[in-house]
């Protein structure tokens, strides 16, 4: 199985949804110092404010954007205890856990805050991403289109369904999807990335490259292309694609 840099990304990325957008928090989207600039003014605004709902999730965040995954748990813990049974909370603290890879516990949660009547679309991502980080793929599938039929033109949601297919090497239903999830609304580099990513697992290197030269600094590009020959190499691919696809 290939893992794909950003597939934390699938647990961790805020999205558009019915919630209201002081709680749809994401900061992964930012630059290095922009991240640190903003964990810095959060983590002051929430020592004077520790029970601010909003302040808490926004920081918790920015933390795990800057792989701070363990405070953040910390924060939403925290937060957990004044409002134990808010949803928002809940599925930040979620998001928090699987960040830190306590898979099992993140989907309690998720589950715990996710109303099986009328469930939000958000929530079905998180636990479908929770899912598919514990390998089991088609249960996080399950959820992924579940919450396609509450937001059939969510991007993030078709982004999640590619990068579970390219999780267990389904390379072409991987480009489907992550195809789809670039036409909508709301797409961002990282889809971008994860396509090149995918196009280059397909020996389609002109292509891939193509794609990262528009999201990726000029210096970043060639050695991501060798990234992705060294994992084709280690999976033994590379003899078989090398003959059919120019580099």
């Amino acid at each position: 199985m290939v893992l794909l840099a950003g597939v934390a990304a699938l647990v961790l990325a805020g999205c558009a949804t019915n919630r209201t957008a002081a709680f749809n928090a994401d900061y992964s989207n930012l630059s290095g110092p922009q991240i640190q600039a903003s964990v810095a003014d959060l983590a002051q605004r929430y020592a004077a404010n520790p029970r601010d709902k909003s302040l808490g999730i926004h920081y918790a965040a920015a933390l795990r954007a800057a792989q701070q995954n363990d405070q953040a748990v910390i924060v939403l813990e925290n937060l957990m205890g004044t409002y134990g049974g808010d949803a928002d909370v809940g599925l930040a603290y979620g998001k928090a856990l699987s960040a830190a890879g306590r898979f099992e516990q993140a989907l309690r949660v998720v589950d715990n805050a996710t109303n099986p009547v009328a469930p939000d679309w958000e929530a079905l991502s998180v636990r479908g991403a929770i899912l598919d980080q514990m390998g089991q793929h088609e249960q996080a599938r399950q959820s992924y289109r579940q919450a396609l039929l509450l937001a059939p033109q969510a991007s993030q949601l078709h982004a999640n369904l590619g990068l579970s297919y390219a999780m267990t090497g389904e390379l072409q239903a991987a480009e489907a999807h992550l195809r789809q999830a670039m036409s909508l609304p709301g797409a961002n580099a990282r889809t971008s990335q994860n396509l090149a990513l995918v196009l280059g697992l397909q020996g389609r290197f002109a292509e891939a490259r193509l794609l990262y030269a528009a999201v990726l600094p000029a210096e970043a590009v060639e050695p991501t292309m060798d990234y992705i020959r060294a994992l084709l190499t280690q999976q033994n691919r590379w003899q078989q694609i090398e003959g059919d696809t120019p580099a």
